[in-house]
């Protein structure tokens, strides 16, 4: 029964994370904190981006802005090393809040200032780049950063969803080489990755098909009211156990 509540929370997150643009870890990682330990969910969570992101990268293969790709990839790619490399050599307790108070922050600015956008600039690329790549590598999740910088070049959705993927694709690859090597995911986390494979290609397709019918802005403010929901979950359920052991 767990298995299938956490795959169908997956398909839920992949589908939400293609139309909004932000990518499904923004959903998926705090899901995936109720079912497994933290290690396990960057495992699991990179290996799983790396299949969402191709399958993207052929549904969305004609709208690629490779300028913008390469801006925000490269600094990306650097900083979700570091990001990886400091899971494996610091003992972090307050991942979980971190994730929390970030998600809820992002979501708050968004819903308050719905026209707010930062300047297209290779400053905007440099900086949100490598901060949504060290989160990445650090709590799992960084897409909400990347996607309000790219914001800053007012791509067209078909656009900005095709040219996420591609910056992410480097970024999962990346990322994903380090945890499996630090042995993050189990046998039973392979196992479960094969379904994972399914849910990105069914996900990515119907997402796909929504972000077609579904006017952006609208859902846009969905998207943000269920990252603040998921937010405030997370940070309830990371700071329950600190606030009883006081």
């Amino acid at each position: 029964m767990n298995i299938i509540l956490f795959t169908l929370l997956a398909l839920i997150a992949e589908v939400i994370g293609t139309i909004g643009g932000f990518g499904s870890s923004m959903f998926f990682v705090p899901l995936a904190g109720f079912f497994f330990d933290m290690k396990t969910v960057l495992g699991i969570t990179a290996i799983f981006h790396v299949f969402s992101n191709i399958s993207k990268l052929f549904l969305f293969r004609r709208t690629i802005d490779w300028r913008v790709t390469l801006a925000f990839g490269i600094p990306s790619v650097i900083f979700v090393i570091l990001g990886a490399w400091l899971t494996t050599v610091i003992s972090f307790r307050f991942d979980q809040l971190v994730l929390g108070v970030f998600l809820i922050v992002f979501s708050t600015i968004l819903l308050a200032r719905p026209g707010f956008r930062l300047q297209p600039s290779v400053t905007t690329s440099t900086i949100g780049g490598g901060l949504a790549g060290f989160l990445a590598g650090f709590v799992g999740t960084g897409g909400a950063v990347r996607g309000l910088c790219m914001a800053a070049y007012d791509l067209e959705k078909n656009l900005f969803v095709g040219t996420s993927a591609a910056i992410d694709l480097g970024v999962d690859v990346s990322r994903a080489v380090i945890y499996t090597q630090s042995g993050y995911v189990s046998q039973a986390g392979y196992q479960l990755i094969l379904a994972l494979v399914g849910v990105s290609l069914v996900g990515s397709y119907i997402g796909k098909v929504l972000l077609q019918k579904i006017d952006q802005e609208s859902f846009r403010r969905i998207v943000l009211l269920l990252i603040l929901a998921v937010g405030i979950t997370v940070l309830v359920k990371a700071a329950w156990p600190l606030l009883n052991a006081s």
